[in-house]
């Protein structure tokens, strides 16, 4: 068996708000939506898919992380636009570089970039 890519199903009140949020806050592109109002879509970002669904498919308050180029950059680009940021970039103990962002559903969005390892005494 080879696998190709996993793609989260959010919980989603409203696919339309979700949808904005990602594209227009976040900065995901090439929205979808299914049904008009939309019941299920989902945003795009290079090889990252997020899809988003009115009924029966995900929980509210669902963690996800995303890993990226630059988390203090992206970190500028996405208070500036309102994003919900939890906490700042943060250097961690596991060689990550992190922040947590909410999304209008409550998920949790832990982005984060990879930083020198350093042996711990």
């Amino acid at each position: 068996m080879k696998l190709a890519k996993t793609v989260p199903i959010l919980y989603s009140a409203s696919v339309t708000r979700s949808l904005a949020y990602y594209v227009d806050v976040l900065g995901f592109d090439n929205k979808w939506e299914w049904e008009n109002p939309p019941t299920f879509g989902g945003v795009v970002k290079n090889d990252v898919e997020i899809f988003f669904c009115l009924d029966g498919q995900g929980h509210p308050e669902t963690w996800i992380y995303l890993i990226i180029d630059d988390v203090d950059a992206y970190y500028e680009t996405i208070k500036a636009k309102g994003a919900l940021v939890v906490s700042p970039p943060e250097s961690m103990p596991w060689n990550m570089r992190e922040m947590f962002v909410n999304d209008p559903d409550g998920h949790i969005i832990r982005i984060g970039h990879r930083i020198e390892c350093h042996p711990i005494p």
